[in-house]
């Protein structure tokens, strides 16, 4: 099992940065991918960033690429999105999820979420 919160979300004005953290309370953390999602309303829930369990695989949904940054701190057990040049169309609830299979096409664990909201 494991349990997932998320905090950093709040309300920014385009161009600006925010930057989310998802702190992991399970036994064997390190040996999950972590992945940051988001869903916008009336729209679908998006992957926008994982990470394997150890750092070495990446992936960016495209049109986060050179924005955001994903990482981990294993001695933490907490993931991190780092997101600059915030623009409106960012606006939504940012999910972490958490799954033993970095390809995973649906996460087993997941956050509470946090909102994100971009001003133009």
């Amino acid at each position: 099992q494991v349990q997932l919160v998320e905090s950093g979300g709040g309300l920014v004005q385009a161009g600006g940065s925010l930057r989310l953290s998802c702190a992991a309370y399970a036994r064997t953390y390190r040996i999950y991918a972590m992945g940051w999602f988001r869903q916008a309303p009336g729209k679908e829930r998006e992957c926008v960033a994982t990470i394997s369990w150890n750092g070495g695989r990446l992936y960016y949904e495209d049109s986060v690429k050179g924005r955001f940054t994903i990482s981990r701190d294993n001695g933490k057990n907490t993931a991190y999105l780092q997101m600059n040049s915030l623009k409106p169309e960012d606006t939504a609830v940012y999910y972490c999820a958490a799954d033993s299979d970095f390809s995973a096409t649906d996460y087993s664990y997941w956050g509470q979420g946090t909102q994100v909201t971009v001003s133009s």
